[in-house]
């Protein structure tokens, strides 16, 4: 990779700043950090888009000094193939490896097989703890009833999105009726369920004209489901899906000149774009913690560095650098490598980050920071799948006002 300069990392704002304190001492291997998602089958373009921004990070990390005085980090992939069942078996193997660090976020589904497997491993093994850091799984269940002292989520919650998504809609007087889809698993479920809950306080007036799951990563063509919503009268859509699911349902709605808004949580990622075309411009709405053409913040280096790496790929894992900002300095606060350690240094922690500040909330381990609502656009720095379309902010919601109540109840480790 090409190695971004030190001035570049230290005026991003995070663990570099640590790093230049740290003492020099000789180190042991390098912190090895287990990638799990799918890097085979239908949504393998994600898993491997993932793991290379993973990488990314890793290098930009080392190349500012590594962690807990020198060690390096290193990102290793390991094929989940959307299966909970072989998470678990990755894991173990992982496990047995030494990796004490677990890396996941496509399919909640996936991350609920890994909280338990991992909860039930930390309590056999007190010292031989596994951390899972959460850069993806949106079910709201893991920051509540299903939360965890070594779980940590780096993405907000399909309810946090799903508020400031419904505060933008309740603004748009003309939307009267609305079509949610979505995937048939437990995140689907929360998107469809959240956005009736939340469309009815809000705006009373709008009909929910559909409410549809269908079978995840398995649709290969969505037109029937694009007539049902024509014939509904939909006036938009809100959906969750996302890898092939969502490039797919809006290629659909686009070839058949549906052209309705869509609220999306991943209408920017990979190949979604590249899918809808220009007769999305306009119409097509997410709902982020960034977007590549947010202005004057001090990402656009870090953009061109990663696109000039891998050409077919867009910077999209904001929260990844985050994540990984983080995890570097709180391995450098504490001078260590430790997952409890890290972990009671990571939980309550804040930190300036280019779009405002990150605070991981040490009640239920989700990160708070600024989220934005974009549409796809024309003219943009920055476009998505070398479309020559990007995104623009419509919106941008501070990260205090995107916190929720939560019903946690973490059970702390006590030695």
């Amino acid at each position: 990779m090409t190695k971004l300069n030190r001035r570049q990392v230290v005026g991003s704002g995070l663990a570099a700043a640590a790093l230049s304190t740290m003492p020099v001492r000789a180190q042991a291997g390098p912190v090895r950090m287990a990638f799990i998602d799918p890097l085979s089958g239908f949504m393998a373009p994600v898993g491997d888009g993932g793991l290379k921004q993973f990488q990314f990070e890793a290098d930009r990390i080392n190349a500012a000094g590594g962690v807990a005085g020198g060690r390096k980090l290193e990102v290793i992939g390991m094929d989940n193939k959307l299966n909970p069942q072989e998470s678990i078996v990755q894991l173990e193997k992982a496990i047995d490896q030494g990796v004490r660090y677990i890396a996941q976020g496509n399919g909640s589904s996936v991350a609920s097989a890994l909280v338990d497997a991992i909860e039930r491993h930390n309590a056999r093994n007190p010292r031989q703890t596994v951390m899972y850091l959460n850069y993806a799984a949106v079910d709201p269940i893991f920051t509540n009833d299903k939360c965890s002292f070594w779980h940590f989520r780096f993405d907000a919650d399909a309810d946090m999105k799903l508020s400031a998504m419904t505060d933008y809609i309740k603004g748009l007087q003309d939307i009267k009726k609305i079509y949610i889809i979505g995937q048939d698993y437990s995140f689907g479920k929360a998107v469809s369920e959240s956005s009736v809950r939340m469309l009815k306080e809000k705006r009373p007036d709008i009909e929910i004209v559909g409410n549809e799951l269908h079978p995840l990563a398995r649709v290969r063509d969505f037109s029937p489901y694009i007539t049902k919503m024509r014939a509904s009268g939909a006036q938009a859509v809100i959906t969750g899906n996302w890898g092939n699911d969502m490039q797919l349902l809006i290629k659909a709605s686009s070839d058949a000149g549906f052209n309705v808004p869509y609220f999306t949580f991943y209408g920017g990622g990979l190949g979604a774009v590249g899918g809808m075309g220009r007769s999305a411009v306009g119409l097509v709405r997410q709902v982020t913690e960034w977007h590549s053409n947010i202005p004057d913040i001090g990402m656009d280096d870090i953009v061109r560095a990663f696109k000039a790496k891998h050409r077919d790929l867009d910077y999209y894992y904001y929260r990844v650098k985050v994540m990984f900002d983080m995890l570097a300095k709180s391995m450098n606060d504490t001078k260590s490598i430790d997952v409890r350690e890290v972990a009671l240094a990571l939980e309550g922690s804040e930190m300036k980050i280019e779009t405002g500040m990150a605070t991981m909330r040490k009640d239920n381990h989700q990160l708070i920071q600024p989220l934005y609502i974009s549409t796809l656009a024309e003219n943009v720095k920055f476009d998505v799948d070398n479309t020559g379309l990007g995104f623009r902010t419509d919106v941008r919601i501070d990260g205090p006002a995107t916190a929720m109540a939560t019903t946690c109840q973490m059970r702390r480790p006590t030695t």
